[in-house]
């Protein structure tokens, strides 16, 4: 199944065509998929309410054609490699037959423990391979998976349990990353003491701890796939049955379970992944993400099975035992195609050259970026001392929302620029709307990026509340689906994202609602009122800046600032905890009660000469003294 595009100019032929007949296009694609019953209609869709539905009546089920497609012809090809925390331990590498067989037996016993077609299972585990095949053992016997990234914290996932209605965890003793050991288990003990729908947990013994187990309710990993068979026939599922859920922040403090379904989702990844890396039948790629967001659920999992490739998993972190790891990693294994994190790339940066010059990195071809908009000196630094000045570099923009890469470019076939994500795939019609929902036909411009046809691996709904969907995505422009990003397009028509225009926050790629935060920080006892924005940061793109309101300011300020980024960690996870904590008397506020955060953005952003007219607000002193003591 080859679904790349060959050169440029095929590239505009195509566009031209999935703008024209956007249903033939996704039919051509789609009938390249193994279909257990056929679709009889493409797509099914209008986005006022919203509805959207693609190759109706089709069945299928997504690990037939992540494994058992493979089996005859790549049956004993590598799926998956796994790369260890520590170098000196040995990596993992599984072939399509023996993954296959894995995912059979596990699945086998999520069966005998009483897991069904619909029912949810959480899944909460380190970066090793037997997160892979838990998500893979879901889908096969049509549980819809949600994994939670194993940093976020007791509470975070008892929210996470409770929305899904979660019948299982699956999870470990602990992880390791870089020099610490985390007690994974004890935090799912923890949560589970406000989740009343979860009735098995299943335990992976990874680091050898001796955690407390729940006689009747907690089984070790092994025990479950005791004596298992692995023969599972794969469950019929129709093209928009649920797949999963996966929780992300929005502008609002609960965190929102966006749901991908079967079919499009699949054809999606698959599409994508293909065209965006240029990917060959030999290639080695690694995806450096967790399959916690997003990104590894479609390019690390999902998108290279489809397509027969060989992809690594990554239990560490960059920086150790040095900073030269990705690189030694990538030497090691001789890794074509190579996809991180523009955070990643700017911390190692900060590292100096000397730890990328080390090693060869002959077998690169493509690089690419993920989470968040590279800046040009890091990418400039990545096309230089990694990518030799010889591999091109994909900054592909989408969302998890999306379910897959929206704008990019396509490996070397596609014109580069720094700092710019590139033209749209081909089904993506994206658009720059003005303040009044105009589209704007010109380019060199800037305005809001919305989408205003979909494709096959846009949201269905959020988990339990369509309502949340409607007006998060689809009602701020009629017609049209709301990325919530800015956009330049440049005089060529290439697409530079500046960023999110509502109020969440990109650390290190990962978003965070204002509102998630500040109702974290709120639950300290001494914090009457608290506001947060973004600002920018030189590795993590974007900081955290907390404005607090006491009752008394603290006479420990340090202190108190432990405190609060304690009960943050506590709340959400220490990815969430404030780089800068000011306490305030006051919060800029209209005479409705509005907190301005655009004034609070601006003096976070050391810009505050740029405030603008202040003597409308409440009390206006209080600008003065928050820019007077601003961090």
């Amino acid at each position: 199944m080859d679904l790349r595009i060959k050169s440029y100019q095929e590239y505009q032929e195509k566009y031209q065509k999935s703008t024209e007949d956007p249903e033939g296009f996704w039919d051509d694609i789609a009938k390249q998929f193994v279909w257990q019953k056929p679709y009889d209609k493409v797509c099914e869709w209008e986005f006022e309410t919203p509805d959207v539905k693609w190759f109706l009546n089709g069945q299928l089920n997504i690990t037939e054609n992540c494994l058992d497609r493979h089996l005859e012809r790549r049956g004993n090809k590598l799926a998956l490699i796994w790369e260890p925390n520590d170098p000196k331990e040995a990596f993992v590498r599984y072939t399509y037959r023996e993954l296959h067989d894995k995912v059979c037996a596990f699945a086998n016993g999520l069966k005998n423990k009483g897991i069904k077609k619909g029912d949810r299972v959480v899944i909460y585990m380190p970066m090793i391979p037997e997160l892979t095949i838990a998500v893979l053992a879901c889908a096969r016997i049509g549980a819809v998976h949600s994994v939670v990234f194993a940093g976020f914290s007791a509470n975070a996932m008892a929210d996470r349990i409770n929305d899904a209605q979660a019948k299982m965890v699956i999870t470990a003793d602990g992880l390791n990353r870089g020099t610490k050991q985390v007690p994974l288990k004890r935090v799912v003990n923890e949560a589970l003491r406000a989740c009343e729908s979860v009735e098995t947990v299943v335990v992976y013994n990874c680091i050898n701890w001796s955690p407390e187990m729940i006689e009747g309710r907690d089984f070790w990993w092994n025990d479950v796939i005791s004596g298992m068979s692995t023969v599972c026939p794969a469950e019929p599922m129709k093209s928009e049955d649920m797949l999963f859920i996966l929780y992300t922040s929005g502008s609002t403090g609960k965190p929102k379970g966006v749901v991908h379904t079967c079919g499009g989702y699949m054809v999606y990844a698959a599409y994508s992944f293909q065209n965006v890396f240029q990917y060959t039948e030999s290639d080695v790629y690694w995806c450096t993400a967790d399959i916690g967001w997003i990104t590894g659920h479609t390019y690390i999992v999902y998108g290279p099975m489809l397509s027969g490739a060989t992809t690594m998993m990554f239990e560490g972190v960059p920086t150790y035992p040095d900073a030269g790891r990705f690189w030694q990693v990538c030497d090691k294994h001789g890794v074509n195609l190579f996809y991180t994190a523009p955070t990643a790339i700017r911390a190692l940066m900060g590292h100096g050259d000397d730890h990328v010059l080390s090693y060869s990195l002959d077998s690169l071809k493509v690089l690419g970026t993920v989470g968040e908009p590279i800046n040009e000196e890091a990418w400039n630094w990545y096309r230089v001392h990694v990518g030799k000045e010889r591999c091109p570099i994909v900054d592909t923009w989408w969302q998890t929302e999306t379910g897959g890469i929206m704008i990019s470019g396509l490996g070397d076939l596609s014109p580069q620029k720094a700092a710019h994500a590139g033209y749209p795939l081909p089904g993506i019609q994206p658009v720059l709307l003005d303040q009044d929902g105009k589209e704007i036909n010109e380019n060199g411009v800037e305005g809001y990026l919305c989408i205003k046809h979909p494709w096959p691996s846009i949201l269905r709904t959020t988990y339990g509340d369509h309502e949340r969907c409607k007006n998060t995505y689809f009602s701020h422009y009629e017609g049209y689906y709301f990325t919530g990003d800015g956009a330049k397009r440049d005089e060529n028509g290439m697409y530079r994202i500046i960023g999110r225009v509502d109020d969440v926050i990109n650390v290190s790629g990962h978003r965070f609602g204002t509102a998630e935060i500040e109702d974290a920080i709120n639950h300290n006892k001494m914090v009457v009122e608290s506001a947060v924005v973004g600002y920018p940061h030189d590795v993590k793109g974007q900081g955290i800046y907390a404005y607090i309101v006491c009752e008394n300011l603290p006479k420990d300020v340090e202190l108190a600032k432990g405190e609060i980024i304690e009960t943050v960690v506590e709340r959400i996870g220490k990815i969430a905890k404030p780089e800068k904590i000011q306490f305030v008397s006051g919060l800029p506020k209209t005479r409705s009660g509005k907190i301005m955060r655009r004034i609070l953005r601006k003096v976070a952003e050391g810009e505050p000469d740029k405030l603008g007219d202040t003597s409308t607000l409440l009390d206006p002193e209080v600008v003065e003294e928050i820019v007077e003591g601003a961090l």
